[in-house]
């Protein structure tokens, strides 16, 4: 046989058997495919920068993780400070129209919180910034050399409430802290309070905090924040904020004004948490630290009680602009 003929009838055999298997491809229809990346420690896919935007419904995603979320930005003007103890900080929310935010409905009775902690948590703030007209919040803060976190929790008109973390970083040399050790007791000018609780992944948990002072139960804690105390929580690492919501109301006829306030939180993961604690009692606000682990050990808890630093301006304890 001629090589032209060899060769044209290999062809046909090719295109032969191309055809058997494009209609078997046919007959069977397509092989699915799942196309969304591998997720991981609290949703976010392998290789995912957490300060980048998100489409992913809020309440999947650990707050403060994100710069960016359902549309909402959290811009700094300045992404580096120098340290003092009146530094003005100033952001703004922008929309998905890219404008920013200037309608937001008040969440605890304010309408926007900003928790600034250092990221060794040697330093730690819950402010409420002023916003100006044109959409640009506010505020002076007490900054200490190193990296910072800034959280804005919010509600925009219309939209879910949501938790949007910026880095700061301030300028001078800084020794970081060495981890801590489990606390579960705090001082505070005078005041000692207690944590008693366990927190579980993916559960609601319940905690109790216990506010005494000079060894006697405060039975008449002032309302803050629609509550007798405001906890925020705090995953060692990453620093995701957490859902922290009270039990009961002041004046709901059956919450109690102390000593026990008790919370409902729910954690991602095991590991390391902190929590802080802003009570108000005869017209000021103070802060209590704790530093809890999830992890099946444990290290070995601190039974004495700590001052755990904080930052707070000095009027009532906290800006409340």
């Amino acid at each position: 046989m001629s090589t032209p003929v060899r060769v044209f009838g290999f062809l046909l055999a090719l295109a032969a058997a191309f055809g058997i298997a494009l209609g078997v491809g046919n007959a069977v229809g397509p092989f699915e495919t799942n196309d969304e990346p591998a997720a991981h420690d609290g949703g976010h896919a392998e290789g995912h920068d957490p300060d980048q935007s998100s489409t992913t419904p809020a309440a999947d995603i650990p707050g403060g993780l994100m710069v960016s979320q359902d549309g909402f930005t959290l811009e700094l003007q300045k992404t580096r400070a120098e340290p003092g103890s009146d530094v003005a900080v100033a952001f703004t929310i922008t929309g998905p129209d890219g404008a920013p935010v200037t309608a937001y409905d008040v969440e605890h009775d304010k309408q926007l919180h900003l928790i600034a902690v250092r990221r060794d948590f040697t330093g730690f703030q819950h402010v409420h910034p002023e916003l100006a007209p044109d959409g640009t919040w506010g505020i002076d803060l007490d900054l200490t050399p190193g990296a910072w976190r800034l959280f804005a929790d919010f509600k925009a008109t219309g939209a879910e409430a949501l938790t949007l973390g910026a880095d700061l970083e301030v300028s001078g040399d800084h020794q970081p802290a060495a981890p801590a050790v489990e606390t579960r007791t705090a001082s505070v000018d005078g005041y000692e309070v207690t944590l008693d609780g366990e927190l579980a992944p993916g559960t609601d948990a319940k905690l109790k905090v216990t506010v005494s002072k000079d060894g006697r139960p405060v039975t008449d804690l002032q309302p803050y924040l629609d509550a007798y105390g405001h906890l925020v929580a705090l995953r060692e690492g990453d620093l995701a904020y957490l859902h922290v919501h009270p039990d009961g109301t002041p004046g709901d006829g059956a919450t109690e004004a102390g000593p026990d306030v008790v919370f409902y939180a729910t954690v991602p993961s095991a590991g390391g948490y902190r929590l802080y604690l802003d009570f108000k009692h005869r017209g000021v606000v103070r802060t209590a630290a704790f530093a809890i682990d999830t992890a099946g050990t444990t290290p070995a808890a601190n039974d004495e009680p700590v001052d755990v630093p904080t930052e707070a301006p000095a009027d009532d304890g906290h800006a409340d602009h």
